[in-house]
């Protein structure tokens, strides 16, 4: 069969299997997958999955394009109840002028799989021995990972399956990782696990990824290296966004901005009168794509924090950022002056609801997500009564980049001579980012990375100008442990917030919170490294509790 999108002709591999869970799947009626390879649509499938009197049936049609024109005409596999495979039947075409027909006929039985192939004329016979229950995956027709998608299900990392690739020869795939995800369409919140699979050929192992639902039915296969997704078209909206986090009384909003829509969920109080106008909070994430739970090594920062500040009395919104998830805007134009007007619209749209205290609204960032509170702060004035910056910077963008590497190196086993060279590489960067030019000599791959306006207007920050004008009181809450902004910033904050001369200088309050790192978790070293094996999933309690008691004390219900 003609293969141009998986995995190459494969020759006979030795199996470990080690069996299959029965399938959970419902009958079901025809689902539409969509086919890109490195971002661009080649085609699509229609699949069906039935449950019949005795088994089950998977059929499919459909059609690819790109490099080689594929046309499904027919696609059936029959399974047993217990998923045996009994019969393959593949007709199909390729080309355009002349079109070569493919046909394809497969019988099994536990131990065999007898081929009869034709192919622009020439027939083929081929009998191979399988093991019992194979998962018939031949290449380019991606309806039949519905029979590994329901077989997964309940697997659990190190399960082996045995895989037949139709007609050629019989390999094996070994979960290698499994991992949840929620996801929230226009319609409804959908539960996947991702199941990573390492796919034993001659060549050497390809990397499969095959997500499956709740039900059992089959998401999403991508090979990554080969730059394939296949995605089921109910998710494949630009409206579907990962939904790491959901509180009890979340609610999705679609707030105007400027020239797009801010996508964004809100957490109210449940327990407050219907005539009360509440306190409102907004979150805003750090620097780069960040949705709206700010999930970061699995903590979702601002979905706990919403539903801590919701308790105790306040409306909270927290939002994707633009081109992010829900949300509208190009990520590659946007500045932190940008994303400043971002919050300055869900400023202006919660002063435009009858159920917020409009002099009750509060803006509260997180990392780089408080340079640009502090920028909305300053450009809002009375429209935004008070700030929260944790995790925050007190030295410019430019100091900062510095400084984390030059941490980076100190940790390093680089010679004397090559830190100074990184560093001197680094300093050169940064001034090209600035000036324009200077970019000779810098690899072309970091002035790409770092050639952007985002970053500039990063590296141009500096919170000893912008604080100057931001006229509200400040809160300043930063871990002992964080090591990405250590706590002398937050030492600049405060001196820097005091030495204002407005009326809010005195209610600056700073918070350093002990055990605590850079994600706003209960840490041991603080250090980036150790992120990924934080047992506590969670932020530390004293983060909501000291932001609520201010919040409070500033913004006193009148």
């Amino acid at each position: 069969m003609i293969r141009h999108l998986i995995v190459a002709v494969l020759a006979g591999t030795t199996l470990i299997h080690e069996g299959v869970l029965q399938a959970q799947s419902p009958e079901s009626p025809v689902v539409t997958f969509n086919i890109t390879v490195r971002g661009q649509r080649v085609g699509q499938e229609n699949v069906t999955l039935t449950r019949t009197a005795d088994g089950w049936l998977i059929s499919a049609s459909g059609s690819q394009g790109g490099a080689t024109i594929f046309t499904i005409d027919k696609f059936e596999a029959t399974y047993s109840a217990d998923w045996q495979p009994r019969s393959l039947v593949i007709e199909a075409q390729s080309g355009t002028q002349p079109v070569q027909l493919m046909t394809l006929t497969t019988t099994f039985t536990e131990t065999t799989a007898t081929n009869d192939a034709m192919q622009g004329g020439n027939k083929t016979a081929a009998t191979h021995t399988v093991s019992p229950r194979t998962v018939v995956l031949p290449n380019n027709f991606f309806g039949a990972y519905e029979a590994l998608a329901a077989q997964l299900n309940g697997s659990a990392v190190g399960a082996t399956f045995p895989i037949y690739v139709a007609p050629s020869a019989e390999i094996s795939g070994t979960i290698t990782a499994i991992a949840p995800q929620r996801l929230q369409t226009p319609d409804s919140i959908v539960e996947l696990r991702h199941f990573s699979m390492a796919m034993k050929n001659p060549a050497g192992l390809v990397m499969v990824e095959v997500s499956v639902d709740q039900k059992g039915r089959l998401a999403r296969v991508a090979v990554p290296a080969a730059g394939i997704v296949v995605l089921r078209s109910d998710l494949s909206n630009v409206m579907t966004r990962d939904a790491s986090y959901q509180n009890d009384a979340d609610k999705p909003a679609f707030i105007p901005g400027i020239g797009f829509t801010i996508a964004a969920t809100t957490t109210a109080p449940t327990t407050v009168s219907a005539t009360d106008k509440l306190p409102a909070v907004i979150l805003v994430g750090g620097l780069g794509p960040s949705d709206r739970d700010e999930t970061r090594f699995g903590i979702p920062i601002f979905g706990q924090l919403s539903a801590d500040l919701a308790k105790a009395g306040f409306f909270v919104v927290r939002f994707d950022k633009r081109g992010t998830g829900q949300s509208g805007g190009r990520v590659e134009s946007a500045t932190l002056q940008d994303y400043a007007d971002d919050v300055q619209s869900i400023v202006s749209w919660l002063r435009s609801r009858k159920d917020i205290d409009q002099k009750r609204i509060a803006v509260v960032g997180h990392a780089e997500g408080a340079a640009v509170a502090l920028i909305a702060g300053d450009r809002a004035g009375g429209k935004i009564a008070a700030l929260g910056l944790m995790a925050a910077t007190g030295q410019s963008g430019r100091d900062v980049v510095l400084a984390q590497q030059q941490r980076s190196l100190d940790r390093s086993s680089d010679s004397v001579e090559e830190k100074h060279a990184k560093i001197a590489l680094q300093t050169r960067i940064l001034d090209a980012v600035v000036k324009g030019t200077g970019w000779d000599g810098v690899p072309m791959a970091m002035q790409r990375a770092a050639d952007t306006l985002l970053f500039k207007s990063w590296v141009e920050f500096d919170p000893a100008t912008t604080m100057k004008k931001a006229d509200q009181p400040i809160l300043i809450v930063h871990g002992a442990l964080d090591t990405e902004m250590v706590p002398a910033d937050a030492d600049r904050l405060d001196a820097l917030a005091r030495a204002r001369k407005t009326k809010a200088a005195p209610l600056t309050k700073k918070v350093l919170l002990p055990n605590v790192n850079h994600l706003l978790a209960a840490a041991t070293t603080g250090e980036a490294d150790e992120y990924p094996s934080l047992a506590i999933k969670s932020i530390a309690p004293a983060v909501a509790t000291t932001l609520v008691e201010w919040l409070n004390a500033v913004m006193p219900k009148k």
